[in-house]
């Protein structure tokens, strides 16, 4: 037996803001009836891609991501316009676009300080 990804879950203090952002980030519309607590993208898509859920939290986030999600861009240019797209939609810059380790990434927070990457080989 083998196990692949279903859902992504994203802990947070405004669901509707978050679940908002990542809407807009990846493309996809937010799922029916979002409350103060739980919202999600692509819970029910025959698309065959993840799901994303918003789960309302009573605390804060206190530290660096343990586990982050890496979205991929087509190349270099494309990772620039995607950071600036981001920080459109209110991502901030962590780590500006850089070279490391063969890949061309850079880092950003989401409006309530989740981290992730873009990155392009």
């Amino acid at each position: 037996m083998t196990i692949k990804l279903s859902n992504v879950v994203i802990d947070c203090d405004d669901t509707l803001a978050v679940a908002r952002f990542w809407s807009a980030a990846l493309g996809r519309p937010l799922d029916p009836e979002p409350s103060g607590f739980f919202a999600s993208i692509g819970r029910s898509s025959t698309e065959g891609a993840e799901a994303w859920f918003f789960a309302k939290v009573p605390e804060p986030k206190s530290a660096k991501n343990r586990m982050h999600v890496d979205l991929h861009a087509q190349d270099r240019a494309d990772v620039e316009d995607e950071v600036g797209r981001l920080v459109g939609l209110g991502a901030v810059v962590v780590r500006a676009p850089k070279e490391e380790y063969g890949v061309y990434w850079a880092t950003l927070k989401d409006p309530e300080g989740n981290e992730f990457c873009v990155a392009a080989p």
